[in-house]
């Protein structure tokens, strides 16, 4: 869906440190697989099916873009506003739900579990993002952005902190991980699983914060890793080698689009969109596409590495 022509290199793809070199791909540009939508977010990838699954959150859809025929089509509609999704270790579709409060797995068959709807007997407010941990357990934020209004969720009381929640593999059991960061929003796992960062939405300035991860099930050392200045980081996924690639953008037009940090929270690479991006993905044969949910639309770029596991 390239409306222009393309250029190589793309000079959408921006080099703001030395490091970022390695990642581009002469060859490779920005392209515009879908668009038609209101706000998108939560991309995961379906490597068995080579397809994408995204919300679009104010339509309350879920959309799929078939990589083989370029194909869109809807995936699940209504979709109870979901926002971020995932998938479990065995391939099953998690999402975050607005409309239900709610975190759910899609079964094998296409029927719906819910993992998480309520903590100390209250309802959550809105989970927003997912990411599942090699034990099996699934890991999400809870701000309360999806009550307040009806345009991405439903106008709700809060009932609980902004928390970040673990959902242990094996017993199911809900507990808070993180009571203490501003509007919790996109998270990650470093490849080792030693870290998780976790957007902080409602700091001035927003930031990204790092903390340590101690026998897998509890977080210690909260610090900022990247102060986002006037950007506006949103949802990311890490590679490989640890590099932090972030919806960014809601200022100005230079700072739409994906911004790529190092483990140590070094702007390292920019990739210009003409959209606002709000989350991403990696994926295709070899996982070395990155799929870029922004705004309206849906882009893709190939880059010289893959995602790590569990985005």
């Amino acid at each position: 869906m390239n409306d222009s022509p393309t250029r190589y290199p793309d000079p959408a793809v921006r080099v703001l440190q030395p490091a970022f070199e390695k990642y581009r791909l002469v060859l490779a540009a920005v392209e515009r697989l879908a668009t038609g939508c209101r706000w998108v977010e939560g991309p995961v990838w379906f490597g068995d099916g080579r397809y994408l699954l995204w919300s679009d959150i104010p339509n309350d859809r879920m959309l799929r873009w078939d990589e083989e025929t370029g194909v869109t089509s809807v995936f699940r509609k209504p979709a109870n506003l979901a926002n971020g999704n995932t998938r479990d270790r065995a391939g099953r579709l998690v999402s975050c739900e607005h409309g239900g409060r709610r975190v759910t797995r899609t079964e094998y068959g296409g029927s719906i579990t819910v993992l998480a709807d309520s903590f100390d007997g209250r309802p959550l407010n809105s989970p927003n993002d997912v990411v599942v941990k090699s034990d099996d357990s699934i890991w999400f934020t809870d701000p309360p952005f999806g009550m307040t209004s009806n345009y991405t969720g439903r106008i709700a009381k809060q009932e609980l902190p902004a928390n970040i929640y673990r959902i242990d593999g094996l017993s199911g059991v809900l507990t808070v991980v993180a009571g203490d960061v501003e509007g919790p929003n996109g998270l990650a796992f470093s490849p080792d699983e030693s870290r998780l960062y976790v957007i902080e939405s409602r700091s001035k300035p927003r930031c990204i914060r790092a903390f340590d991860v101690v026998d897998g099930q509890r977080l210690t050392n909260s610090r900022i890793l990247v102060d986002a200045g006037n950007g506006t980081p949103d949802g990311f996924r890490v590679d490989v080698d640890g590099n932090l690639w972030c919806g960014w953008g809601m200022g100005s037009e230079d700072l739409d689009g994906v911004r790529v940090f190092s483990p140590a929270g070094e702007a390292i690479g920019h990739i210009s969109l003409p959209e606002r991006c709000a989350n991403v993905c990696f994926g295709g044969l070899h996982r070395n596409r990155l799929f870029m949910a922004s705004s309206t639309s849906i882009y893709s770029l190939y880059v010289n590495t893959q995602g790590a596991p569990g985005g």
